[in-house]
């Protein structure tokens, strides 16, 4: 059973479409769910700025039933006051749940070890698992059958880069990180997608050439600096600019589907024309958050119901 999300290593495959079956469910049906969450907490921690991440988890819980507490942290780390330790043992006397977006990796593995309710990466430096669902809840709606999918992301290696990867592994979809030299993900992270997309009869893959691209359904962006860097864009357009999502891009690789996890900053890592196309499902992408995380919360914090109505 799940207990805590916080890396998307915690699904295996038969979990993963489980968990977008339940989503998609929650997204035709919402008047099913409109109570499952219903006398149920959720308190939402904040180290980071958040526009997508904080509306479609507050929303996502109230319609679920839920009351969703936010906690912001933005003016100073979480543990400064006092431990993490004492965060997690606090709130899970009085909360259902916890949902954090945090600038370390071990925050959470901290509130996961010492919290006696489930916790939910909603972001950290190392994964987006959050982000990877709807990611694979929108392929799912556009293209059906996602193991036959090759997906091409291209940019800087990151979190978005890691959950991803990790989830197309574990789906059986093709997976290509196009990244500049020096800025590929994580090698670990790297390996433990190839262990897993070797199970599942899938490919990952990391090169610097765009051509590596090529017959991808699917091209991702991300932004070129990620959260918390105050690097200029103007001074690492010169070294991402050749893996910017643009019209030839599309033409040269032939994707049929664009994505890009928001913030963008146009005319940097993605073009306004590729972004208002047809190609681009960014805006179902986005809306795609809410039914995700809210088919994560239920199946987390009332397993009962999905056994009884799935």
């Amino acid at each position: 059973m799940l207990e805590n999300f916080l890396t998307g290593l915690e699904l295996d495959q038969q979990g993963a479409l489980n968990l977008l079956k339940l989503a998609r469910d929650l997204k035709a049906n919402p008047e099913k769910y409109s109570q499952v969450l219903a006398g149920k907490s959720v308190v939402t921690l904040f180290e980071k700025q958040s526009l997508r991440t904080r509306l479609s988890f507050d929303i996502g819980i109230n319609r679920l039933g839920g009351h969703a507490v936010y906690l912001d942290q933005q003016n100073g780390a979480m543990g400064a006051r006092e431990s993490v330790k004492d965060f997690a043992l606090n709130i899970s006397t009085w909360a259902d749940g916890i949902v954090a977006r945090v600038n370390q990796h071990s925050t959470l593995t901290t509130l996961g070890e010492y919290s006696s309710v489930p916790v939910v990466n909603s972001l950290c430096d190392l994964y987006h698992p959050c982000q990877a669902l709807a990611d694979f809840l929108t392929l799912q709606e556009v293209h059906g059958d996602v193991s036959e999918l090759k997906v091409a992301y291209l940019g800087e290696g990151n979190n978005v880069t890691h959950s991803l990867m990790l989830l197309a592994a574990t789906l059986g979809t093709d997976f290509v990180a196009v990244t500049p030299k020096g800025s590929s993900p994580d090698s670990q992270i790297l390996k433990k997608a190839e262990q897993i997309a070797a199970m599942n009869g899938a490919s990952v893959m990391v090169s610097d050439r765009v051509e590596a691209a090529v017959g991808a359904n699917v091209v991702y962006a991300d932004t070129w600096v990620s959260m918390g860097d105050d690097t200029p864009l103007e001074l690492v357009k010169e070294k991402y600019m050749p893996y910017q999502l643009n019209q030839a891009l599309l033409d040269q690789t032939g994707a049929t589907t664009v994505l890009h996890c928001q913030p963008a900053h146009r005319e940097f890592e993605i073009t306004s024309e590729v972004m208002d196309g047809p190609a681009s499902k960014i805006i179902q992408q986005a809306e795609n958050r809410m039914h995700a995380q809210n088919a994560l919360l239920v199946t987390l914090l009332n397993p009962n119901f999905v056994k009884e109505h799935l």
